[in-house]
């Protein structure tokens, strides 16, 4: 069994929330700085960067100051404990979903009344 840690239960926490996976995939495809992050999630810059700091802590994002501008860029690297945690428990799935498939199956058997 993979075993957690503190910072994969940062990486749990940080993923936990809609509006930080949002923030993830769209750093994933650019760096952006915390205006354009901001912007289309129609928070203020306070609002984002205390979603910032979050995903900072679990590793997810990392800062470079360019003058005024913070520029956010996506570190995946902590991801991999969390995807290798998912892999582990992966074997179960199927024999859970063919058991759902299964149970699914009686109970769409039309009932004679």
């Amino acid at each position: 069994m993979v075993e957690g840690s503190v910072e994969m239960d940062a990486v749990f926490h940080a993923l936990a929330h809609g509006t930080r996976r949002e923030i993830v995939g769209r750093l994933a495809e650019r760096a952006m700085t915390v205006g354009e992050i901001a912007e289309p999630l129609a928070m203020s810059l306070a609002g984002a960067s205390k979603h910032i700091k979050v995903l900072e802590r679990a590793g997810l994002v990392r800062q470079t100051v360019d003058g005024r501008r913070h520029v956010c860029h996506l570190d995946a690297a902590p991801l991999a404990s969390a995807s290798a945690w998912l892999q582990f428990y992966e074997r179960h799935w199927p024999r859970r979903l063919d058991a759902l498939e299964a149970l699914l199956g009686v109970e769409q058997t039309p009932r004679e009344e």
